[in-house]
């Protein structure tokens, strides 16, 4: 599994006209899930994704979560984290989840960073989006679940 964390001073996400969620100071997470996520990866990246310091503390470090800061999480699922352009100037796809594997695992984000006490809005899975962000910093990280699980 993939994300790509964006320090925000506010985002919203639009299927249509509808603004299906939105949030005001935090983190914009684009989550992408790969063809052999699990669960585990899902739990290792939500703890992440909470206490993840990214935020200013009162000298000016970037020493606090969204949660100590008082922020909210914004997730929108995103198969394209997960384009491989190797083979030529179309992606191809077959790295991600089919949308039965990925939908699943990504309510189990939503549902476990609400569980480690974090506000948080979604976009709405398989729909066309548009995303809407004020980068804050910037500050922008990216966390992969396999990947040595390094950050």
């Amino acid at each position: 599994m993939k994300l790509v964390i964006q320090r925000v001073r506010r985002a919203a996400v639009r299927v249509g006209p509808e603004i299906t969620g939105a949030i005001g100071q935090g983190l914009l997470v684009l989550a992408g899930v790969a063809a052999d996520s699990t669960p585990d990866d899902v739990q290792w990246l939500a703890r992440k994704v909470a206490l993840l310091r990214v935020f200013d503390d009162e000298q000016g470090r970037l020493n606090k979560s969204v949660g100590e800061i008082g922020g909210a999480v914004l997730v929108v699922s995103q198969f394209t984290l997960y384009a491989d352009c190797a083979g030529g100037n179309r992606p191809s796809y077959t790295a991600a989840a089919p949308p039965d594997r990925a939908a699943p695992l990504i309510e189990e984000l939503v549902r476990l960073l609400r569980e480690l006490g974090c506000t948080v809005a979604t976009g709405r899975f398989r729909a066309l989006m548009q995303v809407e962000l004020e980068n804050d910093g910037p500050v922008t990280i990216i966390l992969e679940s396999r990947a040595g699980r390094r950050c």
